[in-house]
């Protein structure tokens, strides 16, 4: 019996087939369990504040903060409950290789360089590095956690009570552990901190209060130019002043640029 031509598979019929076809493509990267990728993203029901970068979950009773420079540009996200802090950063780091284990090296060392002591140990988020720096007046407790992400790194900085008192971390430590990394596809250097944005519904009051306050301070045309074409018969003559009075007392001495802070 002769055979006929042979026809080409379609790819429905390829999927079909036994064994079956795969059309998934593997992944590389391990499954983020907290703070999670942004393909991790759990449907928790959580409301999360949208800083760009970083989707930080709002917890009843925890403030967060963002630190704005001068540029205007959001530097770092701070959380805060019952008298601690934690500090969150984030930045773009190697598909694979995690960098936490060489920053925490570093970082120890720029502690000891400073006077202070640190050392290793095991927490909730694996191997972290608590410390003692020294401060204006004796030392301050300090505790380092460190994230290893596909494509980013994020550091968590505790301060106050929360950086040797497990008990008094718990609620810090689960807004951490419930933190979205939003990476975005665009190549970015090792270590470049992630953009971080203020949320929205901020940014649109900080314009409109911005707006309401040019539009106080501008004065109305005609009134302006009523009062330029009645002269004062009582003015004195004007003096004019040289051009160049020499730097202010301000400007001899230029001040440390301090960020300016939004709350929520």
């Amino acid at each position: 019996m002769a055979l006929g031509r042979r026809r080409h598979r379609s790819e429905r019929q390829k999927i079909d087939a036994t064994p079956p076809w795969s059309t998934d493509r593997e992944r590389d990267t391990e499954v983020t369990t907290g703070p999670y990728d942004e393909q991790d993203a759990p449907d928790d029901g959580l409301e999360r504040l949208d800083l760009g970068a970083l989707l930080v979950p709002v917890i009843r009773g925890v403030e967060v903060r963002v630190d704005v420079g001068p540029d205007g540009q959001v530097v770092a996200a701070t959380l805060s409950y019952g008298g601690s802090e934690t500090q969150i950063g984030v930045f773009a780091a190697p598909r694979t290789a995690g960098i936490w284990d060489e920053v925490r090296k570093e970082i120890r060392a720029s502690i000891a360089q400073q006077g202070g002591t640190a050392q290793e140990s095991s927490g909730r988020f694996g191997t972290e590095l608590s410390g003692r720096i020294p401060v204006q007046g004796g030392y301050q407790s300090v505790r380092f956690v460190g994230v290893d992400g596909p494509r980013w790194f994020l550091r968590g900085l505790f301060s106050g009570p929360a950086a040797g008192d497990p008990a008094k971390a718990a609620v810090l430590e689960d807004v951490v552990r419930n933190l979205v990394v939003v990476r975005g596809s665009s190549p970015m250097p090792v270590r470049d901190p992630l953009p971080l944005t203020l949320p929205g519904e901020i940014t649109e009051q900080a314009e409109a209060d911005h707006g309401a306050h040019a539009a106080a301070e501008e004065p109305d045309e005609d009134e302006e130019r009523d009062v330029a074409e009645l002269p004062d018969e009582d003015a004195e003559p004007a003096v004019e002043e040289p051009e160049d009075l020499g730097p202010t007392e301000q400007e001899a001495v230029p001040a440390r640029p301090t960020p300016r802070r939004r709350r929520r």
